[in-house]
């Protein structure tokens, strides 16, 4: 399958995404929209991943949004598999008819994430996951949740048995791939709510390597219909 993934700032890039597509076989194109990139059309891929972005997209969205959406817009309306992961989640439930809005709680560093009862994907009961986020959505209207934290009851959802996906939490981080976001953004000094501090997040390596077989869980059932 080929792979099409839509970044929108230098800051948050695929991760270990690409990384497993190649290790399935799978190749990708990734588009730098931010880098005044065009957007693909759809009859060049067979998936879609739509990554992470800057909050202040939500609120002032940029000129290459229109297009985004438009694209967007028509996975949905179509039978291919779409992805969205933080911001690209948020504009997906957009899409759907969803409230985007602030939630009570911003999120950063690591978070437990427990797994809707009624949640199509087969994850563990409770996992930490990687937060990075400050807005949130309401379910979109015939969606399935996936699970929620404390600080965000509802950290993603399944729609269209499936075939689209979208996730507030990052199972696709890398130890490296968040050096960016460390050193542009500074972080509190002290933890506060659900604000981890930079050392908070650095303690243990060993959890961005627990996120790897993760995300082979979540995309291995992603693409597994589009696959047959």
């Amino acid at each position: 399958m080929h792979i099409h993934l839509l970044q929108h700032g230098p800051d948050h890039g695929p991760a270990r995404l690409t990384d497993w597509l190649t290790s399935m076989g799978h190749s990708f194109t990734i588009f730098h929209l931010y880098d005044q990139e065009l957007t693909p059309s759809v009859s060049d891929s067979d998936a879609l991943i739509v990554l992470d972005g800057p909050d202040r997209f939500i609120e002032q969205p940029p000129a290459w949004f229109k297009a985004e959406n438009k694209l967007i817009n028509r996975y949905l309306d179509g039978q291919k598999p779409l992805l969205g992961i933080g911001l690209g989640a948020l504009w997906i439930a957009d899409a759907l008819g969803s409230v985007v809005a602030l939630g009570t709680y911003p999120e950063t560093g690591w978070h437990t994430i427990h797994l809707a009862p009624e949640s199509p994907i087969d994850l563990p009961e409770q996992f930490d996951a990687f937060m990075w986020h400050r807005y949130v959505f309401s379910l979109p209207d015939d969606a399935l949740p996936c699970g929620g934290s404390e600080a965000a009851p509802l950290q993603g959802f399944s729609w269209d048995a499936g075939r689209v996906v979208g996730l507030l939490c990052h199972l696709e981080v890398t130890q490296q791939s968040i050096e960016p976001l460390l050193a542009r953004h500074s972080l509190e000094a002290e933890r506060r709510d659900f604000l981890q501090t930079e050392a908070d997040i650095r303690q243990s390596p060993k959890r961005f390597d627990a996120l790897a077989a993760l995300l082979d869980r979540l995309l291995s059932q992603w693409l597994r219909p589009a696959s047959l």
